[in-house]
This record gives structure tokens, C-alpha cells and sequence, in this order.
């Protein structure tokens, strides 16, 4: 059974999407959305209360959930981890579908003092689904480091994305594959170096020796003489 507050949600969002491609995400477009709708005047703040940054969230969850859906129903066998991470990029860019301009001016919006941070956050919340759709399941530094590095591409290949008028986005795919060969380039010499490194003592240890045991040294000799 459907969330009826999911539903209004949605319906708020899409009527939205073109109001706040001409004039923005403010608290005006979002009347203005409400006002387009079968929903009480006050549904704006019953259903975002937070105002238009809640809708621009809204928003990317649910292309990250249409991104997710497209990985889903894609057959991974034989794709290699390049392949994967480069279809789940491009499935969470198509998500925007036809509202590049209320992307760009939802960039717009969140680059203003008052809604710093909440970029980032979607952008890394993006890349998590991404990672998670591919099966990884990872725990520990490279969970963060993976998602790190995997926002920084989303983050550039967008805005070269909404930045091309070419609907086939040639410059962008090819960008991202230039993005995401350097990823793999990095992972790859990061591979052999813990594979050539890993009986090696551990720096820590040796400077703890060093330190320590030099002073101990030192101050034997202070009490011998």
C-alpha cells in the first residue's frame, strides 16, 4: 500500500521540478507547486517543512532510488568493476531526465552559506547506492574511501553533464570514462603497493623502537655516569 504522505510528497516534487526551473527552489515555488495540486494550501509545510531544501533531497532520493531500480534489472555477470561503477553513474544522471534546468538551479541553491553541507551529503548518499547496487559490501576504511572518491566523479561528471546540450552527452560519458579509468589507475598502483609492502614492519612500530628505545638507552647512560 502507497504512503499517502509519499504521495503527496511526489506530487509536491513533480509539480515543483518545472515552477523552480525559471524562478528557483524558494518558498514562492513551493506555494506555487501546492497551489498545483489537489492538496490543502498548508501541505507545504505538513509535508516540508524544511522548505525547498527538503524538496531538493526529496528529489535526489528519488533518483537515487530510480538509479538503484536500473542497476537493479541490469545483468552484472561479466561486467567488470569499472563497467558497473560506470553504469550506476550513468543511471543516477539519466534519473534527471528533463529537468536539467532545475538541477542546475538546485547546484544553484545549495551552493548559497544556508545550505551547506546538504550537497555533499546528497552527492555521497548517491554514491553509496551506487556501491550498494554493485554488491559492495565492504566495512572498513575503503567503505569511505570508495564513496569519497566515487562523489568527487559524480560531482564533476554532473556538472560537465548539465553543462552539454548534446542529448547523447558525448563529452560527458567520455569524461567519466576518463574519471573513472584514474580511479581505477590509482586503486590498481594502491593494490600493488600493499602487495609488494605487506611484510614490511609496520612504520608505527619501528618509530615507536626508535623513539623509545633510544631514549631508554639515553638514560641509562645518564645513571651510569
Amino acid at each position: 500500500m502507497t504512503d499517502p504522505s509519499y504521495t503527496a510528497r511526489l506530487a509536491i516534487l513533480k509539480a515543483m521540478l518545472p515552477i523552480a526551473a525559471f524562478d528557483g527552489w524558494t518558498a514562492k515555488s513551493l506555494k506555487e507547486a501546492v497551489g498545483n495540486t489537489d492538496l490543502p494550501k498548508g501541505a507545504a509545510d505538513l509535508y516540508f517543512p524544511e522548505g525547498p531544501l527538503e524538496v531538493i533531497a526529496f528529489w535526489s532520493e528519488e533518483m537515487n532510488r530510480a538509479a538503484a531500480n536500473d542497476m537493479a534489472a541490469l545483468d552484472h555477470s561479466g561486467m567488470k568493476i569499472r563497467d558497473k561503477v560506470t553504469a550506476g553513474v550513468l543511471a543516477r544522471l539519466y534519473a534527471i531526465g528533463p529537468h536539467e534546468e532545475a538541477a542546475r538551479r538546485a547546484a544553484a541553491r545549495l551552493s548559497l552559506p544556508d545550505a551547506m553541507g546538504h550537497g555533499p551529503k546528497h552527492i555521497w548518499n548517491s554514491a553509496d547506492i551506487i556501491w550498494r547496487a554493485i554488491g559492495d559490501t565492504s566495512t572498513d576504511a575503503n567503505y569511505y574511501s570508495k564513496r569519497t572518491i566515487l562523489s568527487g566523479v559524480i560531482t564533476a561528471t554532473m556538472a560537465v553533464w548539465l553543462g552539454e546540450s548534446d542529448p547523447e552527452k558525448t563529452k560527458a560519458r567520455a569524461f567519466l570514462d576518463a574519471r573513472i579509468a584514474n580511479v581505477m589507475q590509482f586503486e590498481k598502483a594502491k593494490w600493488e603497493f600493499k602487495s609488494k609492502t605487506k611484510n614490511w614492519p609496520n612504520p608505527a612500530e619501528v618509530l615507536g623502537v626508535l623513539r623509545y628505545g633510544g631514549t631508554g638507552k639515553r638514560r641509562r647512560r645518564r645513571r651510569r655516569s
